[in-house]
């Protein structure tokens, strides 16, 4: 797995004895970004997909809106001068109309477990979406319980470490069109946008995003932004979120688990199979 993964020696307590051995571990490093060469934030993340990681999270930042608003993206070398390239530095090129001088000036280490989000209110979300709900869009029911093993069987990393969150955009024709992981929930989501947006995909009006662990608000946030109908997650959403969802106009499902789920918001987007496994009742 390269740079996502490394060996590290632990001592393995079982009944009876201890034995020494290596586990396979998430790799987990800081990358900083440059915005015109100067620097905006650092975020830690699992290496890889990190210019996917960049274009997702500048677009949910609303710093960028297409793929052309991003010039260049390149890694360089850190900042003293006997640096080297460790892949840790991505300095990314902004198209001359886009200005972000407030951004630049941020410059602020956050983690890879919270969300790089400077939106506040639902409001301001709302307000900030380019691509208003379709409420054309249907959803399978069917379709939605199986995104979570779906996801499961591109979680490679997963399946070494144990460590990783995954998301995943899942065509409403079934097919699984891009999974990323990350030790971080929120860059997971954020590269699978930035490859959208990459695709010259978006708004994803015709793609569930299914994610491994709960839906927060940030999740919630960046599946409005990119034009998503429909937010599968494996465990609960946040109150906020619900709310969010709610007003928004996206489907939010959280405890998707073998043949359950509870539907939150917009249950009238599903599709429920009148002579199949799932009966609408009340």
């Amino acid at each position: 797995m390269g740079r996502v993964t490394r060996r590290h020696p632990v001592l393995r307590v079982e009944p009876g004895e201890a034995i020494r051995r290596s586990d396979t571990l998430a790799v987990e490093e800081p990358l900083e970004i440059r915005l015109n060469g100067e620097p905006y934030l650092v975020t830690m993340r699992t290496p890889g997909n990190d210019v996917d990681l960049v274009r997702g999270l500048l677009y949910s930042e609303r710093i960028i809106t297409k793929r052309s608003d991003i010039v260049l993206a390149r890694y360089c070398a850190g900042s003293g001068p006997d640096d080297v390239n460790s892949y840790n530095v991505l300095d990314v090129t902004l198209a001359p109309q886009i200005s972000a001088p407030a951004a630049v000036r941020r410059n602020v280490m956050t983690t890879s477990a919270c969300g790089i989000c400077g939106t506040t209110s639902i409001d301001q979300v709302l307000r900030e979406s380019p691509y208003p709900s379709d409420p054309g869009s249907r959803v399978a029911a069917e379709l939605v319980l199986s995104a979570p093993t779906r996801l499961r069987e591109h979680q490679r990393a997963f399946d070494q470490t144990g460590g990783l969150h995954a998301a995943g955009l899942l065509g409403l024709n079934s097919e699984m069109v891009c999974v990323r992981e990350d030790v971080g929930r929120h860059n997971a989501v954020d590269k699978v946008i930035g490859w959208a947006i990459e695709q010259r995909l978006l708004p994803l009006r015709h793609m569930i995003l299914a994610v491994s662990g709960r839906a927060s608000f940030e999740l919630t946030q960046k599946a409005v932004l990119a034009g998503i109908p429909l937010l599968a997650a494996v465990s609960a959403p946040s109150s906020l979120a619900a709310e969010l969802a709610e007003e928004a106009g996206l489907t939010l499902v959280g405890f998707v688990r073998g043949q359950t789920m509870n539907v939150y918001t917009h249950p009238d987007r599903m599709i429920w199979s009148a002579n199949g496994q799932i009966r609408l009742q009340g």
